[in-house]
Parts: structure tokens; sequence; C-alpha cells
């Protein structure tokens, strides 16, 4: 199966999250009739090309999932249907992240066909990425240890060595119940004027720039106040997002925040931790130099990595982030050409240079 007609099989069969069952089925029986030893929990797939664990050989995971999100408005046809138009294959998920999904599978195919001569490549096919990482992290310690990750994300074969972080807050600011009315001579604290005042301080808050992703600024994105139109609300909810880069602690963060505002503060969600890698690991030497870039970039977005712990990781792929969650979606051949000939580079030479590490 070529690229061309891969991707197309791909876009064409739906994987929104939850739902990749066909998919993985697919991919499955296509790996294993290469000769991997496809292993599956649920609609996540993991093999290994290369050398056996135990004898100290360097290992390398590639990763990427299987999962879109659903079709938003706005598609010229169906977003099941793949469409090439002037060299671009316009289909759900086919920029994010089916073109890296190929690009891997072609990749590994090549590597069954012809095995590493030193090390071992992981791969990681996983379900519910888009949806919060359930697929990745319920498989990670089956993996075994791993000297490197590649997370597969369109990036336009940029090497991200920096990606931000998601810290959502929920904010409570509380007041006194009285009639609209009556509230200046009871003194009646309202709690969503308390709110406002705390969500001004908030878009003021300037945090410490990070050198590849910039600043991290707060945003309200929610909020919600208030029975009826003559009575002083006793409470106001809010919720902020904060998009936290690596020199940024969660923990630490939030507290700090905390002391600056009146209304109650609690971490809403904080798992999807800021990452970042040595721009002069080995890993990243060898992803610069299998792209000819002079330099790695940072990603104002997120992914699995969040959820690898401290491997070494770069995120990189083929493709453009800002086509992703929209309309007409595409991915052009030459990039998937290019993603191939990346990744198969780029695996045997970090393994060749792991050994010496």
């Amino acid at each position: 199966m070529n690229a061309a007609s891969l991707l197309e099989k791909l876009v064409s069969t739906p994987s929104v999250s939850k739902e990749e069952g066909a998919l993985a089925d697919f991919l499955q029986d296509l790996l294993a009739s290469h000769g991997a030893e496809v292993h599956r929990s649920g609609h996540n797939l993991w093999f290994e090309v290369g050398a056996k664990s135990g004898n100290g050989a360097p290992r390398l995971l590639l990763n990427t999932h299987l999962d879109t999100v659903p079709p938003c408005a706005g598609w010229q046809g169906d977003p099941f249907a793949p469409q090439w138009r002037n060299g671009r294959l316009h289909g759900l998920g086919a920029n994010d992240a089916k073109g890296c999904l190929a690009a891997m599978t072609l990749t590994a195919i090549q590597l069954l066909e012809r095995k590493p001569a030193q090390g071992t490549a992981v791969f990681a096919f996983t379900a519910e990425e888009e949806i919060g990482g359930k697929g990745i992290a319920t498989i990670l310690d089956q993996l075994g240890t791993q000297d490197g990750a590649i997370v597969g994300e369109p990036t336009g074969l940029q090497v991200c060595v920096a990606q931000r972080g998601m810290l959502v807050l929920r904010c409570t600011a509380k007041g006194d119940a009285a009639h609209a009315a009556h509230a200046h001579a009871l003194g009646a604290a309202n709690a969503i004027h308390r709110a406002a005042r705390d969500i001004a301080k908030l878009d003021a808050l300037r945090f410490e720039p990070h050198p590849l992703l910039g600043e991290t600024r707060a945003q309200v994105t929610v909020i919600q106040g208030g029975k009826a139109r003559n009575q002083v609300p006793d409470a106001c909810e809010f919720f902020v997002d904060l998009r936290t880069t690596p020199n940024l602690d969660h923990e630490a963060l939030a507290a700090s925040i905390a002391k600056d505002l009146e209304s109650d503060t609690a971490i809403h969600s904080g798992r999807y931790l800021p990452k970042a890698t040595d721009p002069a690991h080995p890993l990243v030497r060898a992803a610069l130099a299998a792209t000819g870039r002079k330099g790695p970039v940072g990603s104002a977005t997120t992914s699995d990595w969040a959820y690898l712990g401290d491997i070494p990781a770069v995120k990189i792929g083929p493709g453009d982030t800002h086509r992703s969650h929209r309309a007409d979606e595409y991915l052009t051949l030459a990039e998937l050409e290019a993603g191939i000939a990346f990744y198969s580079a780029l695996v045997p030479a970090f393994l060749k240079e792991a050994v010496h590490v």
C-alpha cells in the first residue's frame, strides 16, 4: 500500500474519540501481515521492531493518536469521504494526526522488512488523545523503558522541544444574599462584583516567560452567578484557563494566584503538564539533522507528550497545526512523503547515536 492510498484509507475510516475500533482493527491486521507482533488494549495498539528488550540496547518510542475530533460545520463535502484536490487530501483527521499515523505506519513497515541494526523502535498508536490522553496513559507502563520519544503531531516538521500545559482553576466568589433595593443599606457584599474585581486582577497578571513559548496569560472562560434579577448574588463561580510553560509549576502557580484573589481558588484540572527537552539532547540533535533545520521551536498546543513523564521527547510530524480542528482540513502528498522520509531517517540515526551516549 503506497502513502497516498494508506492516508486515504485512514481518513475514510471514522475514528472520532472513543470510536477508534475500526481503525485499530485495520492497522492491527495490516501490521501483523508485515510480521509485527501487535499488542492491543481497548483501541490502543503497540509493537516493537528491532533488538529484544533486556540487552541494554537503546529504545525509541514513536507515538501518535488514532482519534479525531467530531466534524465541525462548514465542510464542502463529506468529512469521512476524503478527496484529493490539487495534491491535497481533504478529510477529517488528514492533518491531525492521520498524516503522522500514515508516516509512522509506513516507517514501521520499512523497519519490519529490515530491522534496525542497533536498538529498538517501539510504536504506540493510541486512542482518546483528543479528549484527555486516556489512551497513552493506560498503556505506558506496558511499553517498557524508553531513551527517547517522538510524538507525532502536525508541526510542519519543525522540531518542537517544548509544549504548553494546561492548568484550569475554579474560583468561587462569595457574597451576601439580599434584596437588590436594600443591598447598600445592609452592606451586602455582591459576589459578582467580587468576581469582577478578581477577573480584572487576572487580566493584569504577568508570569515569567519561556524562551521558546513566551508568556502565560490567564483567560476566564466560563462564569456563572446570580439567581434572580432583583437579588444580590451570594455566589459567583468562574473558571480560569492558563496555558502554562515548563518554567512554571502548576501547584506553585495556583497558590500564587490564590493569594491575589478574593475568591476561593482550587485546581480544577492540572494533569496536562508543560514539557521540555534539553535542546542539546541526542534526540534533538538527531531530529534537527534529519530535517536540516538550524534550531528547535516551541508548541502552543498540548499532546500525549504530557503523559510521558521524564522521557526526553520531541513533538514533530507532517502537516500544519493551524489546519487542525477546522473544516476542510487537509494534508499534501508532499508533506506526507517528507514525514515518511523524516521518521525513516531519524529512527536509525538516534538508535545508533544512543548506543554511544
